[in-house]
């Protein structure tokens, strides 16, 4: 064990003044306020008409002793294992007799059985730790009837009083079937989400960020100022990064805010593809005439999906009917693209996007325009890069560290107070984490009807870039000076030590939030 791996073991977690007493506070349910929808309150007759949960100072009766479960679902997001320790530090206050089961391979395990009993030093070798590998995680949905059946046998067998699932808009949508269906067959076990994910798209008034978003952006953020550095250096390289970020690009325009590309762009514009195109070249062209035959151009993974033109031949390729319009755009595009577009779809039966080398796809395009102009006389000389697990497992942020320990802690008092069908929620993550508020939202609340293999869902509806947001105004108010000039920001490795200005930093679309922009 190095000695960063020992210090971070150690640090420990800033508890909010609102919760820091679990024996002083209790749950207040507030009357729902959500729009009716008669297809969700079909599908969610016992849950959908709950309203949020307070947390308000009270004293509680002794509990005694809880029986929880918990299973990380999806990709790894930095912080997930503070989550289990927020949960296993509020139990331990809760009753020391307590029981925190965890769920083994995401969760298949639950369906499958197939778990282990924590105990302190599982949760000492962990705390403050990048990765899931205490548990492991998978992409299994638990929605089948004969899934159902498994998971709650398993959690009955447990005995468990609730269970914790750490995921993202899919996980949580899983989370809020199970509560309902646990509630029809008359299963005692609650069922609690926590927002999971670095791609920053399971975001609402409610849920201001989800966890790992923080420390996978810093941690890219690193890596484009090192390469804005090498940039200025060598002069004479572009570089394509392509960032993780299934669809919406709140990554892109975070690390954008951060370290202030030559370009960067932002799929919920909806540009086409020729338009983007022409807009790299006339980049590059601009800055060979000032003698720069370099820069920096980060493309959001989801970006592809975003493009007019590609978005119906992407839909036509899911449903297997190709126009003759769409066979023309499809032709047009270089040969490796055309295979990575008709691979072995995604686990919804869609082109897997994750899979398609845009960066490849916006280098090849740009040299083919590049060669049709005559006043163009530079080098063109690309490298593509993309990060994505890069920034899925390293150490979280104090942020992020801090973030997880109190959703843990809420899952807790959630099932201790008999929530059940709720996703944790921290208000005013810019304050000072002892002013932080809290609450427990029903998840059928944020929740539409969406079209899967088909048909109609009932799924958590991923939260894209506002362009009317303050976030991406302020990019958009300065990005065309970033074009020709080099102002390349190297915010450099996440801070563990320090003063709070360093080390307490929060994602910079939070703290735009907060501004008043024109």
């Amino acid at each position: 064990m190095n000695i960063l791996q020992k210090q971070r073991l150690s640090f420990r977690a800033l508890i909010p003044k609102g919760i820091k007493k679990l024996r002083e506070v209790s749950l207040l349910q507030i009357p729902n306020q959500h729009k009716e929808n008669s297809i969700l309150e079909s599908l969610f007759p016992l849950t959908y008409s709950q309203g949020c949960y307070h947390f308000v100072p009270s004293p509680t009766k002794i509990s005694g002793k809880l029986r929880l479960g918990v299973f990380f679902s999806g990709g790894q997001a930095p912080g997930g294992h503070n989550v289990i320790a927020g949960i296993w530090d509020a139990l331990q206050e809760i009753d020391p007799e307590s029981m925190l089961c965890g769920f083994l391979g995401g969760p298949s395990g639950v369906v499958d059985a197939k778990y282990r009993e924590l105990r302190q030093i599982d949760i000492d070798q962990v705390r403050n730790m990048g990765g899931f590998d205490l548990l492991g995680s998978g992409r299994t949905k638990i929605e089948t009837p004969e899934q159902i059946s498994a998971a709650m046998e398993t959690c009955q067998h447990l005995r468990l009083d609730g269970l914790v699932v750490i995921g993202g808009d899919d996980s949580n949508t899983n989370a809020a079937i199970l509560a309902e269906a646990f509630l029809a067959k008359g299963c005692e076990t609650k069922v609690i989400g926590i927002p999971k994910t670095i791609d920053g798209d399971l975001q609402s008034e409610a849920i201001e960020i989800s966890f790992g978003f923080d420390s996978a952006c810093k941690t890219y953020s690193e890596l484009i100022g090192n390469i804005g550095r090498d940039a200025l250096s060598a002069k004479k390289y572009y570089h394509f990064i392509k960032l993780m970020g299934r669809s919406a690009s709140h990554i892109a325009l975070e690390c954008a805010i951060a370290t202030h590309p030559n370009l960067c762009f932002i799929g919920e514009e909806r540009k086409g593809l020729s338009l983007i195109v022409q807009e790299i070249a006339d980049l590059v062209e601009k800055r060979s005439h000032k003698g720069k035959e370099y820069g920096i151009i980060l493309i959001p993974e989801g970006l592809i999906e975003f493009m007019p033109e590609m978005k119906i031949l992407l839909d036509e390729l899911n449903r297997g009917e190709i126009s003759s319009s769409s066979q023309a755009v499809f032709e047009s595009l270089p040969e490796k693209i055309q295979k990575q577009l008709t691979q072995e779809k995604d686990p919804h039966g869609n082109v897997a996007l994750s899979q398609i080398e845009t960066e490849v796809l916006l280098i090849e395009k740009v040299k083919e325009e590049l060669k049709k102009r005559t006043s163009y006389k530079g080098k063109f000389s690309p490298v593509p890069h993309f990060f994505g697990y890069e920034g899925r497992a390293c150490y979280p942020s104090n942020f992020d560290a801090t973030y997880c320990t109190v959703l843990g802690r809420l899952a807790a008092l959630a099932v201790r107070d008999g929530a059940t069908g709720v996703i944790a929620s921290v208000q005013h993550l810019t304050d000072p984490v002892e002013n932080w508020d809290f609450r427990l939202i029903p998840l059928v609340e944020m929740m539409h009807l969406e079209e899967r293999k088909g048909k109609q869902k009932p799924v958590i509806k991923k939260t894209l870039v506002d362009l009317e947001g303050a976030s991406f105004r302020w990019f958009a108010a300065r990005r065309k000076e970033w074009e020709l000039a080099d102002d390349y920001q190297n915010p450099g490795p996440i801070q563990f030590f320090g003063g709070a200005d360093l080390t307490d930093t929060v994602p910079e679309q939070l703290r735009l939030r907060l501004l008043r922009m024109p």
